[in-house]
């Protein structure tokens, strides 16, 4: 506080603050601006994939500006918490004259002051007094809620008026906003946002959070029967949708196919759609061609368990696979890592490209081992 300000001086001072239209004006550009940003950088992505795409410099920027979860930081809750006290002291100033135009405790109508309005209509009628009072009392008295009849010195006059509630419109709209407002605080204070992963004709009843990469049990599961996405002809993703059925103790209570802005609803917890995956494949059918015979052999491959090779060529076990194997810089994509175990000799690693066929061609081994196959399970991403 200022030296030689009263607290009725300060408190003045921050009543006028909140009560200034331009301080809505400025809030609101703000919120708009900042949308904006979180509109053009995807929101709530892993730290690789924003170091990726910005670099280290502009990763650590935004994340100290918390812009990748932009929603849910102090300054986006602040500027909120700013245009709800800003419109709830801008009604609560105005609401007392309002009050008064509403609850008058005397309703006085002034004939002078409507007879200099620029906006009246006059004409002449030639019947009496008390013939046009017979015919306007019962018609005004039908559509207005209250009117006056008082005697002037050439006749009477009737004052009429309705709709004095309407003026409150403008406080319920401002207590909508309001509403919205606190809704939208306490999900960004005290809401979560998480992810699950799931495989169709799976289920979970957990999701993982997003912050601290907890785990939080719903209370409930989610059990995905059906998934698909459409592609553009330029293979760029159209559309993800999951049929989802909700269970409450092993019993479907609810079902919904959902689309990215299309969520189901369920106990307060909003489930979008986010995104699909593939699960790392546990088998493959393998090839492998014997230099030395020129014989094919097919066999099946689980992951971490070895299989026998024919020709005396040892054991050949899948150890891994990634869906992005660098090879002298280049990223070739999707590769199964698989140990050889020969009769004789130390073990070796083996990379098999899956698009690339003749890819172990350049090892110059015994044999070439290829992928005719490989289960590929297919997730959905959903999150609240």
């Amino acid at each position: 506080m200022e030296k030689g300000v009263l607290p009725s001086d300060f408190f003045n001072r921050i009543w006028k603050f909140f009560t200034s239209v331009k301080l809505t004006v400025l809030i609101l550009l703000l919120l708009a601006m900042t949308s904006v940003i979180g509109t053009l950088i995807p929101q709530n992505k892993t730290s690789e994939a924003y170091l990726q795409e910005y670099g280290t410099f502009f990763y650590r920027f935004f994340d100290v500006l918390d812009i990748f979860d932009m929603y849910h930081s102090w300054w986006f809750q602040f500027l909120m918490l700013i245009l709800t006290i800003n419109i709830i002291v801008c009604s609560a100033n105005r609401l007392s004259a309002t009050w008064k135009i509403i609850f008058p405790g005397k309703k006085r109508f002034n004939v002078a002051r409507f007879r200099d309005n620029s906006d009246k209509n006059e004409f002449t009628d030639n019947h009496s007094p008390d013939h046009l009072k017979d015919v306007y009392v019962p018609f005004v008295s039908k559509g207005f809620g209250y009117q006056k009849i008082e005697d002037t010195e050439n006749g009477f006059s009737i004052s009429a008026e309705r709709g004095r509630w309407t003026r409150l419109g403008v406080y319920v709209v401002h207590l909508s906003v309001v509403f919205l407002l606190l809704g939208g605080l306490i999900g960004s204070i005290f809401g979560f946002e998480g992810f699950a992963n799931i495989s169709e004709g799976e289920k979970t009843d957990h999701i993982r959070l997003r912050k601290s990469d907890g785990i939080y049990h719903l209370g409930f599961e989610i059990r995905c029967d059906d998934f698909d996405v459409s592609f553009y002809e330029t293979g760029a993703p159209k559309e993800y949708r999951s049929s989802l059925v909700i269970l409450e103790e092993g019993k479907p209570v609810l079902k919904k196919n959902i689309v990215v802005n299309d969520p189901l609803r369920y106990r307060g917890i909003n489930i979008f759609q986010s995104s699909y995956g593939t699960l790392p494949p546990k088998n493959a059918t393998l090839i492998f061609e014997s230099m030395e015979s020129g014989m094919k052999y097919i066999k099946e491959a689980s992951m971490g368990h070895p299989i026998e090779l024919p020709e005396s060529m040892g054991q050949f076990a899948l150890k891994d696979f990634t869906q992005s194997y660098n090879f002298m810089g280049r990223n070739i994509g999707e590769a199964f890592l698989g140990l050889w175990t020969p009769a004789e000799g130390d073990p070796s690693q083996i990379v098999i490209s899956t698009h690339f066929p003749q890819f172990d061609k350049m090892r110059k081994g015994s044999f070439i081992v290829s992928i005719k196959d490989y289960d590929q399970v297919i997730i959905t991403r959903v999150f609240r």
